[in-house]
Formats: C-alpha cells, structure tokens, sequence
C-alpha cells in the first residue's frame, strides 16, 4: 500500500502556499499554489485569458502578503481586526476554527504516521475528545519536553496530548487538564487562559475515556496487517512465462515507469495475491492497493480501483511520481530499491534514514546503508533525533517488503541491475547497436573514436 506524504507523497503536503491572513492569532492558509494553477499547469491558446487574469490575481496576492506583513492583515482581501490575542484563545475559538491542535512527541504509544494513517494511543485520545466536540484534529511533534511547552504557551498548539509530570506544568504555568493517569502526578496540559477548554477536556475524561479508546487503538494495531483478498497463484504459467492474467497491463505500465514489467508484477502479488477485489483494514483497493486519497489526486475515483487496468496504471503514475523525488539518487537500480521503500513506508520516513544515514558517516544513496536506518526509525534513540522530521516507523516492515518484492522478482527471472539499466531497445550485439548497411557506403565503415583509438583501422 503507498505510504503517505506528497501531493504528499501524493496526499498531503501542499504545493506552495501563496499567502496566509492572521485571525484570533491563528494563520489561515488563503491560496495555495495548486489553487492558482490546477496540475497539470497545461495553458492551452483557448485559456490564455484565464492564464493572465490568474497571473495578474498572483501578483496582487503576493503583493499583499508583503504589505501586510507589518499590519497583520493581507490587503487582499477586506481587513478583519483581530480582537482576540492567542491568551483569549479558548474553547470557543477553537471551535469556530474547526480544528484542534495538539502537540505531542512521536512513539510507537504517543503518534505516529503508518501508511497515511496516524496511530498512537494519545492520538487516538486526543481524536476521541476532538470527535466529542465535532473537531477535526491536526498534529504538532516536538522534539523533547521543553518544546512541546514552548508550542503551547506561544499558541501554536491548544493541547500538550501527552502526560508530563504536574509538577512541571505549574511550574511552567500551565494548567493540568484531559488524560490524567490514576495517580494524577502526570496529565495534559493547556494554558491557564483557556479555561473553557480545560472544562471540557474534565468533564471527557471523567467518562474514563482510555479504557475503550485503548482497546480500539489495540485492535487497529493488530489488524494492520489485514487485507480482505483472495491469494492466487504466483504464476499461471511457468513454461509459458505467464505470470498472470494481467501480463498485459504490467507491461504497459513499464512503459510509465521504466521498470522490467516482472518487477511490477513482483510488487503487485506482494500487495494483494492478484486479487483485483482486495481490500485493506485502511482502505487501500485493488491489485496495487491504492488508497482513494491517492486515487482522487490522480483523477480517479474510489470505485475505479477495482478495475485492474485503472489500477495498475494508477500504480505506474505514483511510481514515476516517487522516483521523480528521488532523481537525487544516481544509481537506478538502487533507486527502484528507495521507491518501492517509499511506496510502502512513506517518503517522508524514508528521507529522515537517508538523513541518518548521512549524519552516521553512510552513503545516503545506497540502500543497503540506508536500510539499516530504516529499521533503527522504531528505536526512541533514531526517531527522537534532531535530523528526523516524521518520526517514529515500523521500519522492519518497510525493509522486509523490499526485500520480498524483489525476492520474488528474482523468482519471476527477473535481475534488478538488468531492469534499471537495460536500454530501451535491447540489441542481440552485447549492447551496441548493429550497423546498418548504407547502399551508398560501398560497405565502408565509419569508425567510432574509441575504435580508432583502439587501431582497427583495415
């Protein structure tokens, strides 16, 4: 299944944000670059009016972000005081706004990111007060306990969603409140100003909240690995090379990718046993296991996921996504090994063990190093590093599903260093195109330098 994050990962981070208007001492994104100018930014000679008004509308909205930086306000649009400072921001703000922020540290039992899908029991907590309050929630990770403190008192978060010692949140000024373990010497926190909110959050957990939330966060867990499918056999044919019935459609999605269409078919078994039908405990559909989040940015909807051509091409289109992030990484074959990585565990997650990998003296572009951090994402002393930006990962996960994908690839007579670097064309003269009789050359041949170099001149 894709992991997250791009369009993010083709789901979730936002291409260029234009311009932000301030309101009760929360930014509000106004324009974001793909609002402007829809992917693909294809202008036809029919849309060029429309192409220069939205040209003009751009310059005047960076105008006015630049002119209202001093004033607080964006000049674009008509000028809204603002009447509330972050210390008047309470219940009642945050509901107006639609969102609750949480701030929280990122662990296998705090927050995480699998797959697309946040995970952690105080996650799981902090959603389930949000859902009482018909709140959607958004999530700030800190790196240790002084920030996390810090986010709150500046107003960046409304919420600590993790248990810090009641001793120090008064000491900081701050007021316990929400999840509060039995002995009450640890609990959340909010400001003492948002006092509203602290009612709120009393009166949830008095219902004692995290018995019933644990034992679903626990079921979630467990079943992560579930999907509904059918398994099918890994060939149909072996004498024939029929891997598949859908043989045809890998090999037009290699033409998308530039991978040998055996890998993509290793990939597919892998995902869901060739069963167009499957579907996972997220989500994800079909052959490839596209979630529909991914499916919607690509122009296709949820129910299309079942039909293996729209599927398997939706695949190609994401991998080619994929290994255009990873154009850093010279080596194509050892790029395959980043994209399938990225394809299952999120390119975010693979981005921070590269960083890692780096920081610790390793080469960054080859997997067999970057692997190894991939792994050490689940160890507190990896993901709590400065270097990582998205935190915790099942990382043993994400290095066995490459490993099994090209396992089997090797099983379907594939070679992962033929497939990234074979031409295009393959000639039967070990890689150097044939020479081509000219009628007109009285079969004279035109030597290369590398030729002459060589003497075989006759």
């Amino acid at each position: 299944m894709p992991g997250h994050e791009w369009y993010g990962d083709i789901r979730s981070q936002p291409c260029g944000i234009l311009c932000t208007k301030t309101t009760n001492g929360r930014k509000r994104i106004l324009y974001k670059m793909h609002d402007i100018f829809p992917a693909p930014y294809n202008i036809t000679t029919s849309k060029m009016k429309t192409a220069t008004l939205s040209i003009f509308m751009l310059a005047v909205t960076l105008l006015a972000c630049n002119n209202g930086k001093e004033k607080n306000d964006n000049g674009a649009f008509m000028r809204e005081e603002n009447t509330k400072s972050n210390e008047d921001y309470d219940l009642q703000e945050i509901e107006e706004s639609g969102e609750l922020i949480i701030a929280t540290m990122s662990g296998p039992d705090t927050y995480y990111d699998y797959q697309g899908h946040p995970m952690g029991l105080q996650y799981a907590l902090a959603a389930d007060f949000a859902n009482r309050e018909g709140l959607g929630v958004r999530v700030e990770t800190a790196h240790d306990t002084l920030e996390l403190i810090k986010m709150l008192q500046n107003g960046d978060a409304d919420i600590i969603a993790l248990p810090l010692p009641t001793r120090l949140i008064k000491e900081k000024g701050l007021k316990a409140a929400g999840a509060t373990d039995k002995s009450g010497e640890y609990s959340w926190a909010v400001k003492t100003e948002s006092k509203k909110l602290a009612e709120a959050l009393e009166a949830w957990n008095t219902e004692n909240p995290i018995v019933s939330v644990s034992r679903k966060e626990q079921q979630r867990y467990e079943e992560r690995h579930q999907v509904r499918r059918t398994v099918h056999a890994p060939y149909v044919s072996r004498e024939k090379g029929i891997i598949s019935t859908f043989d045809n459609h890998f090999k037009q999605a290699a033409s998308t990718t530039g991978w040998d269409w055996k890998l993509i078919a290793a990939q597919c078994y892998q995902e869901s046993g060739f069963d167009p039908n499957a579907v996972s405990w997220a989500g994800a559909r079909g052959l490839m296991q596209i979630m529909p989040q991914t499916a919607a940015t690509l122009g296709i909807s949820a129910d299309q996921l079942y039909s293996p051509e729209t599927n398997i091409n939706a695949a190609a289109r994401y991998i080619k996504i994929l290994s255009s992030h990873f154009s850093d990484i010279r080596s194509r074959e050892e790029r395959v090994k980043f994209v399938l990585a990225a394809y299952n565990g999120g390119q975010g997650h693979i981005r921070d063990a590269m960083a890692l990998a780096r920081k610790y003296g390793h080469d960054a572009t080859r997997w067999d190093d970057v692997s190894v951090f991939v792994k050490k994402l689940s160890d507190v002393r990896y993901y709590r590093d400065p270097t990582v930006k998205y935190g915790y990962m099942i990382g043993n996960e994400t290095y066995d599903y490459v490993s099994k994908v090209l396992e089997r690839y090797r099983s379907y007579g594939g070679n992962i260093h033929s497939s990234a670097n074979a031409p295009s064309k393959p000639s039967g003269n070990g890689g150097k195109a044939a020479h081509k009789r000219n009628k007109y050359s009285k079969e004279r041949k035109i030597l290369t330098p590398e030729e002459m170099a060589d003497g075989n001149i006759h």
